[in-house]
Protein backbone atom coordinates (compact mmCIF):
# COMPACT_ATOMS: atom_id res chain seq x y z
CA UNK A 1 0.00 0.00 0.00
CA UNK A 2 3.25 2.20 1.22
CA UNK A 3 4.74 1.38 -2.11
CA UNK A 4 1.77 2.16 -4.19
CA UNK A 5 1.22 5.90 -2.67
CA UNK A 6 4.62 6.28 -3.59
CA UNK A 7 4.18 5.16 -6.94
CA UNK A 8 1.65 7.73 -7.47
CA UNK A 9 3.73 10.43 -5.99
CA UNK A 10 6.92 9.75 -8.16
CA UNK A 11 4.64 9.46 -11.17
CA UNK A 12 3.09 13.19 -10.23
CA UNK A 13 6.52 14.53 -9.84
CA UNK A 14 7.26 12.96 -13.42
CA UNK A 15 3.93 14.66 -14.98
CA UNK A 16 5.04 18.08 -13.15
CA UNK A 17 8.20 17.62 -14.73
CA UNK A 18 6.90 16.79 -18.28
CA UNK A 19 4.74 19.90 -18.21
CA UNK A 20 7.49 22.06 -17.29
CA UNK A 21 9.43 20.52 -20.43
CA UNK A 22 6.34 21.41 -22.16
CA UNK A 23 6.64 24.94 -21.41
CA UNK A 24 10.52 25.32 -21.92
CA UNK A 25 10.75 23.21 -25.77
CA UNK A 26 9.30 24.08 -28.91
CA UNK A 27 10.08 25.05 -32.36
CA UNK A 28 10.87 28.25 -31.31
CA UNK A 29 13.65 28.49 -28.99
CA UNK A 30 13.48 30.35 -26.10
CA UNK A 31 15.90 31.14 -22.85
CA UNK A 32 14.69 29.64 -19.52
CA UNK A 33 14.84 33.19 -18.48
CA UNK A 34 12.47 34.44 -20.29
CA UNK A 35 10.16 31.49 -19.63
CA UNK A 36 10.58 32.30 -15.81
CA UNK A 37 9.77 35.63 -16.65
CA UNK A 38 6.55 35.15 -18.00
CA UNK A 39 5.28 34.29 -15.20
CA UNK A 40 6.72 36.36 -12.47
CA UNK A 41 7.27 39.52 -14.50
CA UNK A 42 5.22 39.64 -17.88
CA UNK A 43 6.31 42.19 -19.84
CA UNK A 44 3.98 41.21 -23.10
CA UNK A 45 7.09 40.35 -25.02
CA UNK A 46 6.40 37.85 -28.19
CA UNK A 47 8.20 34.72 -26.35
CA UNK A 48 6.43 35.62 -23.18
CA UNK A 49 3.15 35.78 -25.31
CA UNK A 50 3.96 32.02 -26.83
CA UNK A 51 4.46 30.72 -23.23
CA UNK A 52 1.61 31.95 -21.64
CA UNK A 53 -1.09 31.97 -24.83
CA UNK A 54 0.41 28.32 -26.46
CA UNK A 55 2.62 26.50 -24.91
CA UNK A 56 1.05 26.66 -20.87
CA UNK A 57 -2.57 26.13 -22.00
CA UNK A 58 -1.22 23.35 -25.01
CA UNK A 59 0.39 21.23 -21.67
CA UNK A 60 -2.24 21.30 -19.75
CA UNK A 61 -4.50 19.95 -21.94
CA UNK A 62 -2.07 17.53 -23.03
CA UNK A 63 -2.01 15.94 -19.44
CA UNK A 64 -5.67 16.56 -19.20
CA UNK A 65 -6.74 14.85 -22.49
CA UNK A 66 -4.23 12.11 -21.44
CA UNK A 67 -5.63 11.15 -18.44
CA UNK A 68 -9.25 11.35 -19.31
CA UNK A 69 -8.75 8.56 -22.39
CA UNK A 70 -6.34 6.36 -20.17
CA UNK A 71 -9.16 6.57 -17.90
CA UNK A 72 -11.79 6.27 -20.50
CA UNK A 73 -9.87 3.04 -21.74
CA UNK A 74 -9.79 1.42 -18.21
CA UNK A 75 -13.53 1.53 -17.79
CA UNK A 76 -14.40 0.17 -21.07
CA UNK A 77 -11.82 -2.42 -20.39
CA UNK A 78 -13.23 -3.67 -17.42
CA UNK A 79 -16.95 -2.71 -18.70
CA UNK A 80 -16.48 -5.22 -21.75
CA UNK A 81 -13.97 -7.77 -20.10
CA UNK A 82 -11.48 -7.10 -23.10
CA UNK A 83 -7.63 -6.55 -23.60
CA UNK A 84 -8.16 -4.88 -26.45
CA UNK A 85 -11.25 -2.56 -25.67
CA UNK A 86 -11.00 1.12 -25.50
CA UNK A 87 -12.95 4.53 -26.22
CA UNK A 88 -12.64 4.10 -29.82
CA UNK A 89 -14.80 0.69 -29.14
CA UNK A 90 -17.26 2.69 -28.14
CA UNK A 91 -18.33 5.21 -30.74
CA UNK A 92 -17.24 8.04 -28.88
CA UNK A 93 -14.28 8.73 -30.96
CA UNK A 94 -16.27 8.68 -34.46
CA UNK A 95 -19.26 9.93 -32.93
CA UNK A 96 -17.82 13.27 -32.08
CA UNK A 97 -16.02 13.46 -35.88
CA UNK A 98 -18.44 13.31 -37.42
CA UNK A 99 -20.55 15.71 -35.42
CA UNK A 100 -17.64 18.44 -35.94
CA UNK A 101 -17.63 17.23 -39.79
CA UNK A 102 -21.07 18.23 -39.76
CA UNK A 103 -21.04 21.66 -38.26
CA UNK A 104 -18.33 22.42 -40.80
CA UNK A 105 -19.93 21.05 -43.69
CA UNK A 106 -23.71 22.29 -43.06
CA UNK A 107 -22.32 25.58 -41.01
CA UNK A 108 -18.96 27.01 -42.85
CA UNK A 109 -17.68 27.34 -39.20
CA UNK A 110 -13.89 26.30 -38.59
CA UNK A 111 -14.02 27.52 -34.81
CA UNK A 112 -12.42 25.43 -32.49
CA UNK A 113 -15.09 26.19 -30.01
CA UNK A 114 -17.37 25.28 -32.19
CA UNK A 115 -16.16 22.09 -33.19
CA UNK A 116 -15.62 21.12 -29.80
CA UNK A 117 -18.96 21.41 -28.77
CA UNK A 118 -19.96 19.81 -31.70
CA UNK A 119 -18.03 17.06 -30.89
CA UNK A 120 -18.69 16.76 -27.41
CA UNK A 121 -22.40 16.92 -27.88
CA UNK A 122 -21.79 13.88 -30.69
CA UNK A 123 -19.55 11.58 -28.61
CA UNK A 124 -22.96 11.97 -25.75
CA UNK A 125 -25.00 11.14 -28.56
CA UNK A 126 -23.39 8.02 -29.71
CA UNK A 127 -22.60 6.44 -26.29
CA UNK A 128 -26.28 7.33 -25.61
CA UNK A 129 -26.97 5.54 -28.85
CA UNK A 130 -24.69 2.40 -27.82
CA UNK A 131 -26.43 2.15 -24.68
CA UNK A 132 -30.15 2.18 -25.92
CA UNK A 133 -29.03 -0.49 -28.67
CA UNK A 134 -27.24 -2.48 -26.16
CA UNK A 135 -30.91 -2.35 -24.07
CA UNK A 136 -32.81 -3.51 -26.51
CA UNK A 137 -34.12 -6.83 -26.63
CA UNK A 138 -35.18 -9.22 -23.86
CA UNK A 139 -31.67 -10.04 -22.63
CA UNK A 140 -30.32 -7.52 -20.10
CA UNK A 141 -27.70 -4.99 -20.60
CA UNK A 142 -24.30 -7.29 -21.44
CA UNK A 143 -20.83 -6.64 -22.14
CA UNK A 144 -21.32 -8.99 -25.14
CA UNK A 145 -24.26 -6.83 -26.48
CA UNK A 146 -22.31 -3.71 -25.01
CA UNK A 147 -19.34 -4.63 -27.59
CA UNK A 148 -21.30 -5.58 -30.54
CA UNK A 149 -23.50 -2.18 -30.62
CA UNK A 150 -20.80 -0.18 -29.88
CA UNK A 151 -18.51 -1.96 -32.89
CA UNK A 152 -21.33 -1.41 -35.12
CA UNK A 153 -22.50 2.09 -34.42
CA UNK A 154 -18.85 2.84 -34.79
CA UNK A 155 -18.01 1.26 -38.50
CA UNK A 156 -21.50 3.00 -39.23
CA UNK A 157 -20.62 6.98 -38.17
CA UNK A 158 -16.80 6.35 -39.57
CA UNK A 159 -18.54 5.32 -42.89
CA UNK A 160 -20.84 8.40 -42.35
CA UNK A 161 -17.38 11.02 -41.51
CA UNK A 162 -15.17 9.55 -44.49
CA UNK A 163 -18.65 10.20 -46.87
CA UNK A 164 -18.97 13.46 -46.48
CA UNK A 165 -15.53 13.98 -45.97
CA UNK A 166 -15.54 12.36 -49.84
CA UNK A 167 -17.98 14.59 -51.36
CA UNK A 168 -16.68 17.57 -49.76
CA UNK A 169 -12.68 18.66 -50.07
CA UNK A 170 -12.85 21.95 -48.53
CA UNK A 171 -14.12 19.98 -45.36
CA UNK A 172 -11.53 17.51 -46.02
CA UNK A 173 -8.61 20.02 -46.12
CA UNK A 174 -9.88 21.81 -43.09
CA UNK A 175 -10.34 18.97 -40.63
CA UNK A 176 -7.57 16.73 -41.51
CA UNK A 177 -5.21 17.99 -38.57
CA UNK A 178 -7.83 17.76 -36.45
CA UNK A 179 -8.90 13.86 -37.59
CA UNK A 180 -5.02 13.39 -36.60
CA UNK A 181 -5.46 14.26 -33.17
CA UNK A 182 -3.69 17.29 -32.62
CA UNK A 183 -3.45 19.67 -29.85
CA UNK A 184 -2.15 22.51 -31.94
CA UNK A 185 -3.64 25.93 -31.40
CA UNK A 186 -5.92 25.07 -28.51
CA UNK A 187 -5.97 27.89 -25.90
CA UNK A 188 -6.83 28.28 -22.47
CA UNK A 189 -10.53 29.36 -22.96
CA UNK A 190 -11.08 26.03 -24.69
CA UNK A 191 -9.85 24.26 -21.98
CA UNK A 192 -11.73 25.79 -18.88
CA UNK A 193 -14.88 25.24 -20.90
CA UNK A 194 -14.19 21.44 -21.24
CA UNK A 195 -12.02 21.07 -18.06
CA UNK A 196 -15.16 20.59 -15.87
CA UNK A 197 -16.41 17.58 -17.86
CA UNK A 198 -13.24 15.84 -17.76
CA UNK A 199 -12.97 16.54 -13.86
CA UNK A 200 -16.51 15.06 -13.32
CA UNK A 201 -15.44 12.15 -15.38
CA UNK A 202 -12.34 11.16 -13.43
CA UNK A 203 -13.73 11.82 -9.96
CA UNK A 204 -16.46 9.68 -11.28
CA UNK A 205 -14.12 6.79 -12.21
CA UNK A 206 -12.41 7.13 -9.18
CA UNK A 207 -15.45 6.72 -7.19
CA UNK A 208 -16.22 3.56 -8.91
CA UNK A 209 -12.68 1.44 -8.77
CA UNK A 210 -14.24 -1.01 -6.18
CA UNK A 211 -17.46 -1.62 -8.22
CA UNK A 212 -15.36 -2.15 -11.21
CA UNK A 213 -13.31 -4.72 -9.60
CA UNK A 214 -16.66 -6.81 -9.28
CA UNK A 215 -17.64 -5.90 -12.65
CA UNK A 216 -14.44 -6.85 -14.39
CA UNK A 217 -15.50 -10.24 -13.11
CA UNK A 218 -18.92 -10.97 -14.62
CA UNK A 219 -22.14 -9.91 -14.22
CA UNK A 220 -23.59 -12.80 -13.11
CA UNK A 221 -20.89 -12.94 -10.24
CA UNK A 222 -21.33 -8.77 -9.52
CA UNK A 223 -25.36 -9.92 -9.07
CA UNK A 224 -24.38 -12.82 -6.88
CA UNK A 225 -21.89 -9.98 -4.99
CA UNK A 226 -24.90 -7.45 -4.55
CA UNK A 227 -23.98 -5.13 -7.24
CA UNK A 228 -27.01 -3.30 -9.19
CA UNK A 229 -25.40 -3.92 -12.37
CA UNK A 230 -27.64 -2.07 -14.86
CA UNK A 231 -26.91 1.07 -12.62
CA UNK A 232 -23.41 0.72 -12.26
CA UNK A 233 -22.80 0.22 -16.18
CA UNK A 234 -24.81 3.08 -16.76
CA UNK A 235 -22.88 5.48 -14.37
CA UNK A 236 -19.59 3.53 -16.36
CA UNK A 237 -20.94 4.96 -19.58
CA UNK A 238 -21.54 8.11 -18.31
CA UNK A 239 -18.35 8.48 -17.30
CA UNK A 240 -16.53 7.33 -20.54
CA UNK A 241 -18.56 9.24 -22.47
CA UNK A 242 -17.17 12.25 -20.03
CA UNK A 243 -14.06 11.50 -20.58
CA UNK A 244 -13.14 10.44 -24.33
CA UNK A 245 -15.97 12.94 -25.28
CA UNK A 246 -14.76 15.61 -23.81
CA UNK A 247 -11.30 14.54 -24.85
CA UNK A 248 -12.05 13.87 -28.18
CA UNK A 249 -13.62 17.44 -28.89
CA UNK A 250 -10.38 19.20 -27.23
CA UNK A 251 -8.10 16.98 -29.37
CA UNK A 252 -9.42 15.46 -31.90
CA UNK A 253 -9.57 11.47 -31.84
CA UNK A 254 -6.31 10.99 -30.64
CA UNK A 255 -5.75 6.82 -30.55
CA UNK A 256 -3.69 4.34 -28.78
CA UNK A 257 -3.59 6.17 -25.22
CA UNK A 258 -6.70 4.22 -24.03
CA UNK A 259 -6.09 0.93 -25.29
CA UNK A 260 -2.18 1.21 -23.77
CA UNK A 261 -2.17 2.85 -20.79
CA UNK A 262 -3.92 0.58 -18.63
CA UNK A 263 -2.12 -2.29 -19.49
CA UNK A 264 0.50 -0.33 -18.11
CA UNK A 265 -1.13 0.73 -15.09
CA UNK A 266 -2.28 -3.17 -14.55
CA UNK A 267 1.20 -4.24 -14.99
CA UNK A 268 3.01 -1.75 -12.33
CA UNK A 269 -0.25 -2.44 -9.25
CA UNK A 270 -2.20 -5.27 -10.26
CA UNK A 271 -5.42 -6.15 -11.02
CA UNK A 272 -7.26 -3.93 -8.44
CA UNK A 273 -9.03 -0.87 -10.53
CA UNK A 274 -9.10 1.11 -7.06
CA UNK A 275 -5.44 1.59 -8.38
CA UNK A 276 -4.92 1.13 -12.02
CA UNK A 277 -7.69 3.90 -12.35
CA UNK A 278 -5.33 6.66 -10.71
CA UNK A 279 -2.21 5.15 -12.10
CA UNK A 280 -3.54 5.17 -15.68
CA UNK A 281 -4.72 8.68 -15.04
CA UNK A 282 -0.90 9.93 -14.48
CA UNK A 283 0.73 7.44 -17.14
CA UNK A 284 -1.82 9.00 -19.76
CA UNK A 285 -0.86 12.27 -18.72
CA UNK A 286 3.32 11.61 -18.66
CA UNK A 287 2.61 9.84 -22.04
CA UNK A 288 0.92 12.52 -24.38
CA UNK A 289 2.77 14.85 -23.14
CA UNK A 290 5.74 13.16 -24.06
CA UNK A 291 4.31 12.09 -26.76
CA UNK A 292 3.61 15.68 -27.51
CA UNK A 293 7.13 17.03 -27.12
CA UNK A 294 8.21 14.88 -29.01
CA UNK A 295 5.65 15.79 -32.37
CA UNK A 296 7.32 18.93 -32.49
CA UNK A 297 10.79 17.88 -33.46
CA UNK A 298 10.32 14.74 -35.78
CA UNK A 299 10.45 16.79 -38.88
CA UNK A 300 12.90 19.67 -39.15
CA UNK A 301 10.52 23.34 -38.46
CA UNK A 302 7.22 21.66 -38.62
CA UNK A 303 4.97 19.67 -35.97
CA UNK A 304 3.13 16.36 -36.68
CA UNK A 305 0.22 15.90 -34.96
CA UNK A 306 0.47 14.00 -31.64
CA UNK A 307 -2.13 11.61 -32.75
CA UNK A 308 0.47 9.98 -35.39
CA UNK A 309 3.26 9.61 -32.85
CA UNK A 310 0.95 7.99 -30.41
CA UNK A 311 -0.20 5.62 -33.35
CA UNK A 312 3.45 5.18 -34.44
CA UNK A 313 4.10 3.44 -31.07
CA UNK A 314 0.39 2.05 -29.99
CA UNK A 315 0.51 -0.43 -33.34
CA UNK A 316 3.33 -2.57 -32.38
CA UNK A 317 1.92 -2.52 -28.93
CA UNK A 318 -1.55 -3.46 -30.03
CA UNK A 319 0.06 -6.25 -32.39
CA UNK A 320 1.95 -7.74 -29.26
CA UNK A 321 -0.96 -7.69 -26.63
CA UNK A 322 -3.17 -9.31 -29.05
CA UNK A 323 -0.40 -11.80 -29.66
CA UNK A 324 -0.28 -12.94 -25.51
CA UNK A 325 -3.78 -11.83 -24.45
CA UNK A 326 -5.74 -12.97 -27.59
CA UNK A 327 -8.28 -10.64 -26.26
CA UNK A 328 -9.06 -11.31 -23.12
CA UNK A 329 -7.84 -9.87 -20.14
Amino acid sequence: MKLRFIGLGFLLVLVIMAIVASIIFGIVHIPSGSVLDAFTSYDGSREQLIIRTVRLPRALIAAMVGSALAVAGCLMQALSRNALAGPELFGVNYGAALAAVLALYIFGSTSLTVFAWAALIGAAVAGAAVFLLSSVGREPLTSVKLVLAGATLNLLLASLTQGILILNEQTLDTMRFWLAGSLTGRDLSLFTQLFPYMLAGLLLAFFMGKHMNIISLGDEMAQGLGQRVFFIKVLCIGAIVLLAGSAVAIAGPIGFVGLAVPHMARFVVGINYRWIIPYAALIGALLLLVADIGARFVLPSQEVPVGVVTAFFGAPFLIVLAQRKGGAI
